[in-house]
């Protein structure tokens, strides 16, 4: 049994280890291993997303923070996973306050592609979109658009910067 403890210990090290990913996560490798931070225009707001492969690139977390000056750090992560039958890549986000996401994620020629889904916050639900848009390999830019009756409307572009 004495044997057992030391190996129960280092599996939790092995399976956050940076890995190759998974085939269908290529387009998203770029992410991995890396924290990427922007400021929203025209407000005391920062969001800071890091990235890593989690069971040998089988699947990709997210862990972030939009940093506000005089309230409490909004917090969230997301667990991208590949769904072989629907042979697409999608997710699930939980947020501090609460709310959670599921959606799907698109590579496209300049980034990724996330269609309308919703996001659920204390029985409240709002449509959005988003679009991230690589710029070389140390920035990509994040649309995000909420569905209005309207249409669509820009809730907000940032430009997310590698930091290492």
């Amino acid at each position: 049994m004495r044997a057992l403890i030391p190996l129960c210990l280092l599996v939790p090290a092995l399976a956050l280890a940076d890995a190759a990913p998974a085939e269908p996560f290529k387009p998203m490798a770029f992410l991995a291993g890396h924290c990427w931070k922007g400021s929203f225009p025209n407000q005391p707001l920062t969001d800071e997303h890091c990235f890593e492969w989690v069971y040998d690139g089988r699947f990709l977390r997210d862990r972030h923070v939009v940093h506000d000056d005089g309230h409490p750090d909004y917090q969230g992560e997301t667990t991208y996973y590949w769904d072989a039958g629907a042979a697409q890549i999608q997710y699930l986000y939980i947020e501090n306050q609460g709310g959670f996401s599921k959606g799907m994620v698109e590579p496209v020629a300049d980034g990724l592609m996330f269609p309308p889904t919703s996001h659920v916050d204390n029985g409240q639900e709002k449509i959005y979109r988003s679009h991230w848009q690589r710029s070389g390999d140390d920035a990509y830019e994040a649309v995000s658009e909420f569905k209005t009756k309207d249409g669509w409307t820009v809730a907000w572009k940032v430009k997310m910067q590698r930091q290492d």
